[in-house]
């Protein structure tokens, strides 16, 4: 008896593992010594869950309740024990309970019916393992209420691997080792994602949103006044949402990245040139177009930029009073490369600057000097035959005569053929040259222009009012792709000029013609320019002496132009489709401004056209401010396919302007309209017969009628 208790306390003491024979009870520590209460708990548990006395079948006590709740006298802490295999000992001990021994109930020779390798209501249970039948008649006694538990000291077990599922009760530990849950790492996309993505999405902001973005973090400001997203700074759509602390942080952090810079407008800089500019200056000198249109900037500032930015190319100073000679003699010094420059409206620039511009600058191209003075220097002009490198010249408003104009296209002293008594000399590669407002040319000068301007593209000679019929008769025949005629306010030229228009190879190539107060211009020439004008995308011909005849014929020629043109079909137009509208582009823009033979029925008859089914070309019309609104609005919905109600509303206004002019037949207004009638047929006869009719007329204005 003492040998087996000795080999039991032995055992309690050693660690288990995992090595053990088969049918080896799991061994423990020694448990913790309970006292008063929890030791009687204890005992009574150990009793409770005796196998023998189950297998004995023994019978409860009398003051036991059968079929109610269990007393405390009988209160089980688990289920009944079973062996593991052959008992150790003299006693089946609870070889599972977690650190409380179990003593000897009965002696090794207590007879064991049908006895099983493994107990059914342990607290380990190994799963896999066949059920005894006998398994649901063992008793199962009441557990111990949670407060009343018995706590012992948490002793790590192990388990064998065939242990592969554990069913627990309230008193077992767990045996097994918890492996925690591995915690996802939280991805950071955008610092893990490569600087050059990160800066290529930045481009996608507009100039504002990335100074905005700025203010996230340090990084992000280092981030957003890199360089590469400043390559080009053109600060004219959004001068107003920017700071100029923004703006001077822009131009020194990327200055060396930058290769346009547009300041367009930027007046916030004023007090900021004084104090960063030679910063600012120091930075940007990358510089290939440069821009100051209508800043103010001293001129040391502006010195500055150019001798640190010798590859510049583009130069604007359109407006800004602080350019002067000086500046274009740092231009010809300093930049070679320059191929445009831009000095309209700067007062203290004259012929005498720009001339050392052109002495050095060899490849300039295009030369804007509006509102400039010293056109008439010989010298200058000289210069300027000499290199033939201009493409476009805009001298509007200067003081250049008709003496300067013949040496800038011919030279001085040509050679004479005597045959055309013509200037032999090379042509001039001008291809687009505005003389508006120089009002000391006459048609001498505009002469000149024949035959030596053969790639001329665009002419602007409005407001010149000396120009007569004969200054245009021979320049139309050698210009054969001019596109842009701009002969505004010329009132001493006719119907001739047109016509002579209408003859030339350039009317099939013209787009844009402006003819507005014009008054001798009328129907007989602008329907040959109509009908031969294929080409033409807008036409101004306000205060003239135009009627519904050119609007019908501009009409006409819409469905003229969709047949013979390819541009605006849909590739569906031979395709029976119902559900999707017709595509309508704007082919042509006509402005007919206070005309006094335009009616009510030419308007009409452009919104007729323009809300008829199938039509890919409709036309866009500026007409008298009473007609106007219902114009729009005609507009709109046929834009948007809407070409019943556009028909409708089409239909409504010409009833109502039939009404107005029915209920005024005997009444107001009769007298008025009977002689703009009689007017409008006399003005017809007289384009159409070559001269007044004989008789007495009444006198007629020219000008314009308020309707």
């Amino acid at each position: 008896m003492s040998g087996h208790m000795a080999d039991d306390h032995n055992g309690a003491a050693d660690v288990p593992t995992f090595g053990r024979a088969r049918g080896e009870a799991l061994r423990f520590h020694e448990p913790v010594k309970l006292k008063g209460r929890k030791r009687f708990l204890q005992n009574l548990q150990r009793i409770s869950s005796s196998p023998s006395l189950a297998r004995l079948g023994r019978i409860p006590s009398s003051g036991y309740r059968t079929g109610g709740k269990a007393s405390m006298s009988c209160v089980s802490l688990a289920s009944s024990s079973s062996t593991y295999g052959q008992s150790y000992g003299n006693s089946y001990s609870s070889q599972t309970s977690v650190g409380f021994s179990t003593a000897p109930t009965s002696v090794a020779a207590t007879p064991v019916p049908d006895a099983h390798p493994f107990d059914f209501q342990s607290r380990i249970r190994i799963v896999g393992q066949p059920l005894s039948a006998q398994a649901a008649t063992i008793p199962v006694t009441a557990p111990l209420p949670t407060e009343l538990r018995s706590v012992a000291k948490e002793i790590p077990l192990t388990v064998a691997p065939e242990v592969t599922n554990l069913n627990e009760d309230y008193f077992s530990k767990p045996i097994l080792d918890v492996v925690p849950e591995r915690k996802r790492r939280t991805i950071d996309f955008w610092d893990e994602m490569p600087y050059e993505i990160r800066i290529q999405i930045l481009h996608y902001l507009q100039p504002w949103e990335v100074v905005r973005c700025s203010a996230v973090s340090r990084s992000w400001h280092k981030m957003c006044f890199d360089g590469q997203l400043w390559v080009n700074v053109d600060t004219h759509e959004y001068y107003r949402d920017i700071s100029s602390t923004s703006l001077v942080k822009i131009m020194t952090t990327a200055g060396p990245f930058v290769r346009d810079l547009n300041l367009r407008g930027c007046a916030q800089l004023r007090e900021r040139w004084v104090s960063h500019g030679h910063a600012i200056s120091n930075a940007c000198r990358n510089l290939q177009n440069f821009s100051l249109e209508g800043c103010r900037i001293d001129r040391s500032s502006v010195h500055y930029f150019l001798l640190r930015n010798p590859r510049l190319v583009h130069i604007n100073f359109c407006g800004v009073q602080a350019i002067n000679n000086s500046a274009m003699k740092v231009i010809a010094q300093g930049c070679p490369l320059l191929k445009f420059l831009d000095v309209s409206w700067c007062n203290h620039v004259d012929a005498q600057g720009l001339h050392k511009v052109v002495q050095t600058c060899q490849k300039l191209k295009e030369l804007k000097a509006s509102e400039t003075r010293g056109w008439n220097d010989k010298a200058f002009l000289l210069d300027l035959y000499k290199g033939n490198t201009l493409e476009r010249l805009v001298i509007a408003h200067s003081d250049i005569d008709d003496e300067g104009l013949e040496v800038l296209l011919q030279g001085e002293d040509p050679e004479i053929d005597p045959l055309t008594d013509r200037a032999v000399v090379p042509p001039r590669k001008f291809r687009h040259l505005n003389l508006s407002r120089c009002h000391q040319l006459s048609d001498k000068g505009v002469k000149c222009l024949a035959h030596k301007v053969p790639q001329l593209a665009g002419l602007q000679v409005s407001n010149i009012l000396s120009l007569t019929d004969d200054a245009f008769k021979y320049l139309f025949e050698d210009t054969p792709l001019l596109t842009h005629l701009d002969m505004e306010e010329l009132e001493d030229i006719t119907n001739s000029t047109l016509q002579c228009l209408a003859r030339s190879r350039c009317a099939s190539t013209l787009e844009h013609l402006n003819i507005s107060y014009c008054e001798n211009l009328g129907d007989t020439g602008m329907l040959p320019i109509i009908r031969r004008g294929q080409r033409l995308r807008s036409i101004d011909m306000d205060n003239t002496r135009i009627s519904d005849l050119v609007l019908t014929e501009a009409a006409a020629q819409m469905r003229y132009r969709e047949r013979s043109e390819p541009f605006g079909v849909p590739y569906w137009r031979d395709i029976d489709v119902v559900d999707l509208p017709p595509t309508r582009t704007v082919a042509l823009h006509l402005t007919v401004y206070d005309c006094q033979n335009v009616t009510w029925t030419g308007i009409r008859e452009i919104m007729c056209r323009n809300a008829e089914s199938n039509r890919e070309l409709i036309i866009s019309l500026k007409c008298f401010y009473g007609y106007q609104d219902t114009v729009n609005e005609h507009m709109k919905r046929v834009k948007t396919g809407r070409l019943d109600s556009a028909q409708r509303l089409e239909r409504k206004w010409a009833e109502y302007m039939i009404a107005n002019e029915e209920a005024g037949v005997g009444g107001a207004g009769a007298r008025r309209r009977r002689r703009r009638a009689r007017e409008a047929a006399m003005v017809h006869a007289d384009e159409e017969e070559g001269g007044p009719r004989a008789g007495r007329r009444r006198a007629r204005s020219g000008g314009c009628v308020v309707m």
